[in-house]
C-alpha cells in the first residue's frame, strides 16, 4: 500500500499552482468512478473547452473500459486511485463513487496537491465534513460539491426573491421525492464477487461484509453502511437551497419517522420517510416515498410567505399570491348555530404580490457548475457550492436519518456542531474506517 506520507509529498502551494496554470491554462481532470453521475460528469467536463479528461479509476473492469471510451484517446487507466493521486501530470479530480469514499477520496487528493469536484451528499456521517473542510483549508484546495442547482440561472433569480423579501417572511418550506418502484429489487443471495470487480477496493473504509449483487455498483444506496438511502441522495438537493436561501448553518432541532414499509428486497433504508426541520423563525418538511408516486412524482420545493408562495424545481420556479381576507368578516358568526366558518369578503380579493414565473435551465446548470469549478481552480475562489456548505447541507440529512434510527427528536447546535442532551445520538456522528483505511486517516491529524 502507498503510505499517506507519499501523498503529503505531492502538495503543490496555491501560488505555484497558479505559475502552472499560467504556462498552461488547460486543466488536466482525473476522474474516481464510472457509474450513474460519472457519465454525467465525464459529459459536462468534456464540454469545457479548458478541460482535458486525462485519466479515470474505476474497481470494476468493464466500466473502466466504458469511462475510458467515453474520455476519449490518450485518458490514462487506473484500477488504484492512489496511482492517479501520484500522477503529478493531474490537477484537479472529480470523486463519483459511493457515498463511503466521499471524505477520504477528497481528503486524499487534497493532501496530493488535487483541486477536487466530489459528488453530493459529500458524506457518509457528519464528522466527516469537518475533517474535508479541514482538509482543504489547511491544503488550500478548491473543492466543490455537486449540488448543481446552485449554479442554475433561474434557481440564481428564485433566490433573489426570496432574500428580497418578495413573497414576505418566509416561514416554511415543503419538500418532496415520490416515485413508486415496487415491488423493489429482490433478495439476490450473497456469493462470490464478480472477478472483474475489486470488492475489497470497493468496499475500502467500509465494514468488511459478504459479496451481495447490491452491496455494490448501483444498489449501494439502499445499506447504511454506505448511504443514507434517499434523505441524503435527493433530500440533500432540496434541503441545500433552503439553507442557501434562507442564510442558515443547520437546523436546531430534527424529527424524522418512517421505515421499509412496502419494498420486498434486501434493503435497509427507508421507502417511506417523513422529517421535520426546525430553523431559527422557520421550519421545513421534507417527505420521501419510494412504493407510491401520486400526483406529484418526482422531487421538489416550495417555500410559503406571509404574501404567497413559490415553487422552485429544476423545471423552473413560479411564484402565486395569496389572496386578501376582509379582517371583519373572517371569524364565523354565531345566531343559535355555527355559521359555518370565516366569510371573504364581498370586495374582489387583491393580490399581495405578483405572480411570477420563470423556465428551468436543468441541463444549462451541470455544465454551468463545471464550469464555476473550473474557474475556481485558476482563480483560487471558493466555487458556489464549497466544501463546507455541502457539510451542512449533509448535516441536515444524516440527523434526519439519526432521529429516525432512533425514534426520537434530535437537538442540534449548529455553531459547536454538536447534538444536544443526547450520548446515544452523538455517538452516530462518527464511524470507524475498516483497516487499513482508518490508519491513513489518522495520519492527516484532522
Amino acid at each position: 500500500m502507498h503510505s499517506s506520507r507519499r501523498v503529503f509529498l505531492g502538495a503543490v502551494t496555491a501560488a505555484s499552482y497558479k505559475r502552472l496554470l499560467g504556462a498552461n491554462d488547460r486543466v488536466q481532470v482525473g476522474f474516481i468512478g464510472y457509474g450513474l453521475i460519472g457519465r454525467q460528469h465525464v459529459h459536462d467536463f468534456k464540454n469545457q473547452k479548458d478541460a482535458d479528461l486525462a485519466a479515470m479509476c474505476e474497481v470494476c473492469q468493464p466500466r473502466l473500459e466504458e469511462g475510458l471510451a467515453a474520455c476519449g484517446p490518450g485518458t490514462k487507466p487506473f484500477r488504484d486511485f492512489r496511482k492517479l493521486l501520484d500522477d503529478q501530470d493531474i490537477q484537479a479530480v472529480v470523486v463519483c463513487t459511493p457515498d463511503h469514499w466521499h471524505a477520504l477520496l477528497t481528503i486524499m487528493a487534497c493532501a496530493a496537491g488535487k483541486d477536487v469536484y466530489v459528488e453530493k451528499p459529500l458524506t457518509l456521517f457528519v464528522k466527516e465534513g469537518r475533517w474535508m473542510t479541514e482538509a482543504a483549508r489547511r491544503f488550500e484546495r478548491i473543492v466543490q460539491t455537486g449540488t448543481q442547482q446552485r449554479s442554475g440561472p433561474h434557481y440564481q433569480k428564485a433566490r433573489e426573491l426570496v432574500q428580497a423579501g418578495y413573497f414576505g417572511k418566509p416561514l416554511s418550506a415543503h419538500m418532496g421525492a415520490y416515485r413508486n418502484v415496487m415491488p423493489g429489487f429482490g433478495s439476490p443471495p450473497d456469493g462470490p464477487p464478480p472477478r472483474d470487480l475489486d470488492y475489497d477496493m470497493w468496499l475500502g473504509p467500509a465494514p468488511l461484509r459478504p459479496y451481495n449483487p447490491h452491496r455494490a455498483l448501483y444498489h449501494f444506496r439502499w445499506f447504511w453502511d454506505y448511504s443514507g438511502g434517499q434523505m441524503t441522495n435527493l433530500g440533500a438537493h432540496n434541503i441545500d437551497i433552503v439553507q442557501w436561501y434562507l442564510g442558515v448553518k443547520g437546523p436546531t432541532a430534527v424529527s424524522s419517522s418512517g421505515g421499509r414499509f412496502a419494498l420486498e428486497d434486501n434493503g435497509e433504508t427507508p421507502d417511506t420517510q417523513d422529517a421535520i426541520f426546525e430553523y431559527p423563525g422557520f421550519t421545513a418538511t421534507h417527505a420521501i416515498r419510494e412504493a407510491s408516486a401520486g400526483r406529484r412524482a418526482g422531487f421538489g420545493l416550495e417555500f410559503f410567505g406571509t404574501k404567497g408562495s413559490m415553487t422552485v424545481s429544476r423545471g423552473g420556479y413560479e411564484v402565486i399570491p395569496d389572496m386578501k381576507i376582509d379582517p371583519a368578516n373572517a371569524i364565523p358568526v354565531f345566531e343559535g348555530e355555527p355559521a359555518g366558518g370565516p366569510q371573504h369578503s364581498a370586495a374582489k380579493p387583491e393580490p399581495w404580490v405578483e405572480a411570477r414565473k420563470e423556465p428551468g435551465s436543468s441541463p444549462q446548470q451541470f455544465d454551468l457548475h463545471a464550469r464555476n469549478f473550473l474557474d475556481c481552480i485558476k482563480t483560487r475562489e471558493r466555487p458556489i457550492s464549497d466544501v463546507e456548505d455541502g457539510h451542512r447541507t449533509a448535516v441536515a440529512c444524516h440527523l434526519a436519518n439519526i432521529s429516525l434510527r432512533l425514534g426520537r427528536k434530535i437537538r442540534w447546535n449548529a455553531e459547536k456542531e454538536e447534538i444536544i442532551g443526547d450520548r446515544e445520538a452523538s455517538a452516530l456522528l462518527e464511524r470507524p474506517y475498516r483497516k487499513p483505511w482508518d490508519e491513513v486517516l489518522r495520519s492527516f491529524h484532522l
